[in-house]
């Protein structure tokens, strides 16, 4: 099976018609100038000079909200794109908008042009939510968009963030459920940050609103990727990717000001989610369990044994188990075999 890759192209903030609360796309992507046609064809050249293998391609329009762009450069950013998909050397392209800025126009542009997936920024199903944050669209609008993109052919993806002012973890879960039922292809789930000149750091700074903390981000994000693990809906992602911008706020360099920054945030996740499936094991049996093997693909090994082994540690601490880890590749990634190998009578006889 080939590899996957993604030619990124930013083009923050460009045609958005709101201004978010919480948004600051140049800081966000890192990129401080406009897109033009010209910068978009160095950038897919030079990314496909440095590719060594043969894999599927795509590009990716992120960032902003492209829809909104005006249609000109809508068409001179697509054109450059689909000439790489003629060519044969690139195999889809893929669009980030706003729910409100879809219509039928619109979308016989992008299908003209090959575009193969299409995700939305939804952020909350509550509309006081979305009004709170400034986002200048309903969730009618979400919906609508949602079903519009299906209908034509398109792949659906959808965009949720966890900790947005005045949103509750009951509020984030009833997001969950109504994307679900609009049947998206894709999640991504970020946890709130607050950004440097955004609102919401003004907001942050005088006192009106309290980012939620690392490990209470880790456990609502735990509870949503379930969710839609459970409908065979992908999550593609888990918290803002690590860059020289997005980072420690600790660090100088760094735009964030506060919230649950981790740079392995998603690991956090899948290991607490891995956490869970063997405590849950283990809660059904009716006897005092000493030690648990669990065999995985190596891929999901790390997130077994939990970020700096906190998952070793935690069974330890608090039911006195040890983790035996086995790997198998012929395992399936994302599924496990867990065996209780010693009872706490088993230790005694010895």
């Amino acid at each position: 099976m080939k590899k996957q890759y993604i030619i990124p192209i930013f083009v923050p903030h460009l045609g958005c018609p709101n201004d978010c609360i919480f948004c600051n796309q140049k800081s966000i992507s890192g990129q401080k100038e406009n897109m033009t046609k010209e910068k978009a064809k160095k950038i897919i050249d030079d990314y496909l000079k440095e590719m060594k293998e043969e894999a599927q391609i795509e590009i990716a329009f992120y960032g902003g909200s492209f829809t909104a762009i005006e249609p000109k450069l809508q068409e001179e950013l697509l054109e450059t794109a689909y000439q790489y998909i003629e060519q044969g050397k690139v195999e889809s392209i893929r669009i980030f908008t706003r729910p409100d800025c879809i219509d039928k126009e619109t979308l016989k542009r992008l299908k003209k042009y090959k575009v193969k997936t299409i995700e939305l920024g939804v952020q909350s199903a509550n509309d006081y939510i979305l009004k709170r944050t400034n986002r200048g669209h309903t969730f009618a609008d979400v919906k609508k968009a949602s079903k519009m993109i299906r209908w034509n052919g398109f792949k659906l993806g959808h965009q949720i963030m966890v900790g947005l002012p005045e949103s509750t973890r009951i509020d984030e879960i009833n997001t969950a459920k109504a994307l679900i039922k609009l049947k998206p292809k894709m999640i991504r789930i970020y946890p709130v940050l607050v950004v440097k000149n955004t609102k919401l750091e003004t907001e942050y700074q005088e006192g009106k609103y309290e980012p939620i903390p690392l490990v209470q981000a880790v456990e609502i994000c735990k509870e949503l990727v379930r969710r839609f693990a459970d409908k065979k809906i992908d999550v593609i992602r888990v918290g803002l990717q690590d860059t020289d911008e997005i980072t420690s706020p600790e660090r100088k360099e760094s735009q964030v000001v506060a919230g649950p920054y981790h740079p392995a945030f998603r690991q956090l996740v899948e290991s607490a989610l891995w956490y869970d499936a063997v405590v849950g094991k283990i809660k059904k049996l009716n006897v005092k369990v000493k030690e648990v093997e669990v065999t995985v693909n190596p891929i999901d090994a790390s997130n077994v044994i939990g970020h700096k082994k906190e998952n070793i540690m935690k069974l330890k601490e608090i039911y006195d188990v040890d983790l035996i880890l086995q790997q198998d590749e012929e395992m399936k990634q994302g599924k496990s075999k867990i065996e209780i190998t010693k009872t706490y009578n088993d230790f005694l006889e010895e």
